[in-house]
């Protein structure tokens, strides 16, 4: 039987009416969320995320604030603007946009953020709730995909559950949620010996590697030095073959390559000439659906979660300042 298709866009959506309601609740109560986000210089691809932030706050009702800062903004000044929002009474949440300049430690400046305000869940004190099995507020991503894996229904408690990555952002936390949910987890990652044994034995698969995206990325910074580089391999990383029948798989990766590349490593152009690209996850999805029980789709699985519970936590930060 072909695997059901995990629907984030209908999750997300049943989280984020939850979200309107609370947002009204505290704004009865003169408490309104209001997020600011914290970006250093333009840069195109921040701008549409920024963009689809502000958007997804209007939705809501969520008062929503660029601090937009110059990109000669050094760490001393990015660490004194956060301390004022820290210490601004009508500011209930902040995220800091990425990328960060040279010289500027990313760490250092979440950190820096209060746990209070924290609205991507990813101060120190808020990763380390998440032993504790409290992911309020957790790292959005994470957070999100596990909650589509609870959507299921699928029992979680004793099952063998894998994990592809194990970045501070994705990897990591959705073990730790994992393991608060009584699974048995393996992470396995790059310097894995055998990443398909681990694979196969995955009741419970979550993939968050990003292999085809880091390839073309590569690729496309060796040729530039050298021009006959090896083509690269895009590939899926998890093919149907190395599934458990009957698995939950939740691909978290999200890859934006080219649709084809030709011998001498040129993309395939679209009809206005430029390259022809998609967007892909680190699994096979149609050759895993006839193997897998449920599977998310990319895009239109975990993506849509993201946001969702960005917004939650913005939610969640409020209440912690009432």
């Amino acid at each position: 039987m072909p695997a059901q298709i995990i629907d984030g866009d209908a999750v997300a959506a049943k989280i984020l009416e939850s979200v309107r309601q609370q947002v009204a609740e505290l704004k009865s109560k003169n408490k309104g969320p209001h997020l600011v986000a914290v970006q250093v210089g333009e840069n195109p691809a921040s701008k549409i995320y920024v963009r689809n932030q502000q958007k997804s706050c209007n939705d809501v009702g969520i008062d929503y604030t660029l601090e937009q800062l110059p990109d000669t903004t050094d760490e001393a000044g990015l660490l004194a603007k956060i301390q004022e929002l820290n210490a601004a009474p009508h500011v209930t949440g902040i995220i800091l946009q990425m990328p960060l300049p040279p010289g500027v430690d990313a760490r250092k400046i979440q950190a820096t953020i209060s746990p209070m305000k924290d609205a991507e869940g990813m101060n120190p004190a808020n990763i380390g709730r998440l032993v504790y099995g409290n992911p309020n507020p957790g790292p959005c991503t994470a957070v999100g995909a596990v909650e589509l894996l609870k959507s299921t229904g699928v029992p979680i408690q004793g099952q063998d559950a894998v994990v592809v990555g194990h970045s501070e952002i994705v990897g990591k936390p959705i073990s730790l949620l994992l393991l608060a949910l009584n699974a048995t987890v393996s992470t396995v990652h790059i310097f894995t010996k055998d990443v398909p044994s681990y694979v196969k034995k995955a009741d419970i698969l979550f993939v968050a590697a990003g292999k085809s995206q880091a390839m073309w990325g590569r690729y496309q910074r060796d040729k530039k030095k050298n021009p006959s580089a090896p083509l690269p391999d895009l590939s899926p990383l998890i093919k149907a073959d190395m599934l458990k029948p009957g698995g939950v798989v939740i691909d978290v990766a999200i890859n934006r390559i080219p649709k084809s590349i030709d011998s001498q490593g040129k993309p395939e152009l679209n009809e206005k000439g430029k390259p022809a690209m998609m967007t892909v996850g680190d699994v096979d999805f149609e050759a895993a659906k006839a193997v897998a029980s449920y599977i998310t789709p990319v895009p239109g699985g975990v993506g849509p979660m993201t946001v969702a519970m960005l917004l939650k936590n913005t939610v969640e930060t409020a209440r912690m300042q009432l």
